[in-house]
């Protein structure tokens, strides 16, 4: 048996030709393809991202500030540092960049937070108010309670050109290192040495012009009454100590007694009572009545140092009395009879 083997050379050729531009075709179009999918990237990427304007978050707290910083698709970075007084902690002291400023989403907000008030050294308080100061140590010790600040009371105080209440003298002195519990010692103005008044003479007066008289002169005073007598005024001043004329010193308290005031119909006299914080200078103290009606009434604006405090009145049932000191209320009482002797401790 004999085989006969034999090729056609050029249609294997042009089999294969035919195959090979098929490669090449599919190999073009493959990388034009991918050429495409590469610019369109190429040009998202150059687009960038959507801008955002940067909020305002200064003064606020960090949960607060993150929220808002996460809502504009923001990544805030955050440095702590030791607040000065008056900042609280935890809360934003600046940022960068500024506020409404239009930056690329997802951009990186620098944020400086208050870390509370650093306790490792005491602070100064000279020259401060002691009011201010008892704010700011009430603050301290928020923030830090394994290492407290205590004010040494009754402080001393002596006679200064400074105003009143001014910090003169601390210790320990600024700067000093705190470990635990520190105790602060102060000295603090009273003001001007030998400032004296000349006590006025109330005797025949209103108790309502007495109040009057004694809250322009800024001096301590309290008032008692007595039933009023055949031929006597109700409601006037009966007598007074120190006598009007005589000299004393700035503060010095006044006692002044009256008669018994004769009330209109629906009224109720009386005098309120009340035990001030004692301070060692005075402080503005006022008192008004709410009447019935909704309107206030001025009773009487001084100031005082502290103590035994009280003021005559005449109101109408129902009325509330209130009273404030350094602007704060820090009392009231509803007048429906004779009102009772009041302390700071009822606070």
């Amino acid at each position: 048996m004999a085989f006969n083997f034999s090729f056609d050379l050029e249609g294997l050729e042009d089999y294969m030709g035919n195959h090979l531009r098929l490669f090449i075709s599919f190999t073009v179009a493959l990388l034009v393809f991918v050429g495409m999918i590469a610019l369109s990237v190429f040009f998202i990427a150059i687009r960038g991202k959507e801008e955002v304007m940067v909020p305002d978050v200064l003064g606020k707290e960090l949960t607060q500030a993150l929220v808002e910083m996460q809502e504009k698709e923001l990544y805030p970075r955050i440095q702590l540092r030791a607040a000065a007084a008056g900042e609280e902690k935890g809360v934003v002291l600046e940022q960068i960049p500024d506020a409404g400023t239009l930056v690329k989403a997802e951009r990186r907000i620098e944020l400086v937070v208050s870390q509370g008030m650093a306790l490792d050294k005491m602070a100064s308080f000279l020259g401060k108010n002691i009011n201010d100061v008892r704010q700011e140590i009430l603050a301290f010790n928020k923030q830090s309670p394994e290492s407290t600040i205590t004010i040494r009371e009754p402080f001393m105080y002596q006679y200064s050109v400074q105003v009143m209440g001014t910090i003169l003298q601390q210790n320990p002195a600024p700067g000093s290192e705190l470990t635990g519990s520190t105790v602060l010692e102060l000295v603090v103005s009273r003001g001007q040495e030998n400032t004296r008044i000349t006590i006025p003479d109330l005797t025949g007066l209103s108790f309502t012009e007495a109040l009057n008289r004694l809250g322009q002169l800024k001096t301590g005073f309290t008032f008692t009454m007595r039933e009023t007598a055949a031929g006597e005024k109700p409601g006037t001043v009966y007598s007074q100590t120190p006598p009007g004329g005589t000299e004393a010193d700035l503060g010095e308290k006044i006692t002044v007694t009256i008669t018994a005031p004769a009330p209109a119909a629906g009224e109720v006299s009386g005098i309120f009572h009340f035990n001030l914080p004692l301070n060692p200078y005075p402080l503005p103290v006022m008192v008004e009545a709410e009447l019935p009606s909704g309107t206030k009434r001025a009773l009487v604006s001084t100031s005082h140092s502290g103590g035994e405090f009280s003021v005559p009145y005449s109101l109408p049932a129902g009325s509330v009395i209130i009273l404030s000191m350094v602007d704060r209320e820090i009392y009231r009482q509803t007048v429906a009879a004779p009102l009772e002797t009041l302390s700071a401790d009822n606070l």
